[in-house]
Formats: structure tokens, sequence, C-alpha cells
């Protein structure tokens, strides 16, 4: 969609990321938006209210104290007369202010003042952002319904550290802006998700573990296209290098143990898709230290468990989904191996896929599936893998439809 005629506050709080909100104001005034800016103090100590001023075409707010600003009660104004409120970069004070209803400065103001969609855009230090009390925050800001893009996982630009923490990137934040004001029928409106996707990582020693091939393209797609939809999707993704689809809580794993039990901790939901590509076995011990080579030695012998079913586990759960979808990819035998695993996983259908070298599927950005249910099997045609996810979302729409 376009941004046409929406009218955007953003709220640009202090941290470094704050210079990615000037090329953020230039994307969204591309797609139409008229943007209007409201800077904390702190930010003014990393971008200029000129830049930002020039950028938006539009009087920069800073002060809640402002004798021409608050002649009408300015901040209740800037509240109310907007599509969406984005803050970009939100600090971890900002969160703990909007999490716990403080009004000091005009930022915090206008935030507990609006009844408009509200999207933040978290930048922090990993630290910050693993901490009990943010964590507590973000737990809270979401039970209110607020709206998360990011953060992401990399390097720090002031610390040289590196994990989550960065503040996602314009287009992925304009991305998620245009998901939350896109006003096309919802039919998954007020239903709950579980998609889980990427691979699995099952340690052998601290510097080497199994994995696979997996990407996650699929499986963000299918839970992005189920959040257009309207559904509150909760994304489980093993370790991946793409960016989190808009509107989506992501809950990042590792093993498939990890993914099992933040699967578990997200029911009960109406919807479950499997689409992670999970390690079938893991290292029955891992070892503690790095297993180093011995000079005449072969290599030293790996016991191997197998790992949890988690489409198995969730379908025949007590607090079963009520529509679980499960994925196969198979390299031989597709339609058979997926019909087996029908009855015995407890899905409702399978979707199946051919991942054999040749096909390029597994990393790549096409996929040809076919539906396997009790009904028969259905042949779709090689598609990209967002259309697979479009798709899926309208069929995963209609069946729950057709459920009540």
């Amino acid at each position: 969609m376009t941004l046409s005629g929406k009218r955007i506050l953003l709220i640009i709080s202090g941290g470094i990321a704050a210079y990615k909100s000037l090329d953020l104001i230039r994307r969204l005034r591309e797609r139409g938006a008229q943007v209007r800016p409201l800077m904390t103090a702190a930010a003014q100590e990393f971008v200029t209210p000129l830049a930002v001023g020039a950028l938006a075409a539009d009087h920069v707010y800073t002060d809640l104290f402002s004798r021409e600003d608050e002649q009408d009660v300015g901040h209740i104004r800037l509240a109310r007369d907007c599509d969406l409120i984005c803050v970009a970069p939100a600090t971890a004070d900002l969160m703990a202010k909007m999490a716990n209803g403080l009004a000091n400065d005009l930022a915090s103001t206008v935030l507990l003042a609006t009844n408009q969609p509200v999207l933040i855009a978290p930048a922090m230090n990993p630290a910050m952002w693993a901490h009990k009390a943010t964590r507590r925050n973000v737990a809270s800001l979401r039970s209110d319904g607020i709206a998360f893009i990011g953060p992401m996982a990399g390097e720090m630009a002031e610390s040289g550290e590196a994990g989550e923490g960065r503040m996602a990137e314009p287009l992925q934040i304009v991305a998620s802006i245009e998901a939350l004001l896109d006003d096309a029928p919802k039919p998954l409106k007020g239903k709950t998700a579980i998609v889980t996707s990427g691979p699995t990582h099952e340690p052998i020693d601290p510097v080497r573990y199994i994995a696979n091939r997996s990407s996650g393209k699929q499986g963000h797609a299918i839970a992005g296209a189920l959040a257009h939809l309207g559904a509150q999707v909760t994304l489980v993704s093993g370790p991946v290098t793409i960016a989190d689809p808009a509107g989506v809580n992501v809950v990042r794993v590792e093993s498939a143990a990890e993914m099992l039990e933040a699967v578990t901790a997200g029911l009960p939901a109406d919807i479950a898709v499997f689409v992670a590509a999970v390690a079938d076995w893991r290292v029955a011990a891992a070892a503690g230290e790095k297993i180093k080579k011995k000079p005449g030695e072969g290599p030293a012998p790996l016991e191997l468990t197998e790992n949890p079913d988690i489409l198995k586990t969730i379908g025949h759960h007590e607090n079963r989904p009520n529509l679980v979808v499960g994925f196969a990819a198979e390299t031989a035998d597709v339609i058979s191996n997926a019909q087996a695993k029908l009855a015995r996983k407890g899905a409702d259908f399978i979707v199946a896929n051919d991942v054999s070298p040749a096909t390029g599927i597994m990393g790549g950005d096409r996929n040809r599936v076919r539906i396997v249910s009790s009904e028969g099997v259905e042949d779709w045609p090689e598609l990209s893998k967002a259309e697979v996810a479009e798709r899926l979302a309208a069929r995963v729409a209609e069946r729950i439809a057709g459920k009540g």
C-alpha cells in the first residue's frame, strides 16, 4: 500500500540510532505520508531539529512547556491529530516511561494521551535490552497493544559490542507502518498464531553445531502473511540472517529444545504453522570445550539422541491449536512421506515440498508445494515464497472460518 495522505507523528528519542530517523522521514515522505516530528531533549544531542524539520518540511516539536505550541493544548492535539505514532528510536528510558504511565516531557505526555496506534522501534545496548526490567516493560507494552519492530541483532555503533539491540532499518519500519495502517479486510483479526521458522543449531562443542540449510524465508513470509490478515502472530525463529516480518512478535531460539519450549509457552493459540527445519538429532552430551584433533587419531565419536518432535507434540497437545499445519521437506517420496506424517503428527494438513539440491528451494526465493490433507493432494504451481505465504494464509483463514 502507499501512505498517501497518512499523518505520522514521529517521536525521535535519544541514542546514536537517531541518525536513522532522517532516512526514515525521507522514506515515509516518498510514499506520500505527512511526517510531523517530535524530538526529546536527548535526541537533539545526536541530530538537530534543523535537519529533522528540513526533511519533514514541518515544525519540530520539542518542549512540553512551549508558550507557542501549548496555547491550544498542543500535546493533546499532537496525540490525536495523526493516524499513527512511530517512536524511532525508542530508548529503554522512554519505553520504561510508557510502560509505567509516566508523563514528564512532551514525548511521554503525548504517548500517554494518544488514542491512535503506536509503533516503537527499540534501540539500545544488548545488555539493556536483555535486562529483566526492560523485558518486563516490553511485556507490559505488548499487552497494552503497542506494536514493535525489532530490535535487530548486530554490532553496536557506539560500543563495538554485538548482540540484539540495533534499531530496525528505515524500510523495515516503513513496512510495519504500512501493515498497521492497511485497512484491507482482516479475516484473522482476533486470532492468535504461532509460526516456527529457520533452522535449529544443535551444539557439538562451544564452536561447532549440527544444522541444515534452511534460510527461514518461507516461515518468515508466512508469519508476515498471517499478520497481514489480522492475526496476532508469534514467530519462533531459529538462527537466520533475514529481517523480521512486519507486525510480528519474534522469539529467537537456537536449539530444538528451546524452540519447543517457546512454542509451548505460546499456547493456547488458534493457529500453529510449523515451517522450521528442526534438526532430527542432537549430540547426547555437548562438550564443554572445543574438541581438539589428536595426531594419528580419528575423529571423536559423536553419540546422537533424537530431538523432540515439535509438530507431533503440539498436534497431540491438550492445548492443541484449532488448526495445525506442518511442513514436510523431502528429497524423495514427497507425497507418501507427507501422508504418513499427516495422522501420525496430528496435523490438519501438511505442506510438502521437494528440497533436493537441484530444486534450489533451500535458501532460494521460490517454492513449489503440495497441500496434503485427509481430502487428498492439491498441487500448487511454482511461486515465489511470498506468494506461497499469501496463498497459505488465505487457506488458513478459510479453514478457521469453516471451523467456526
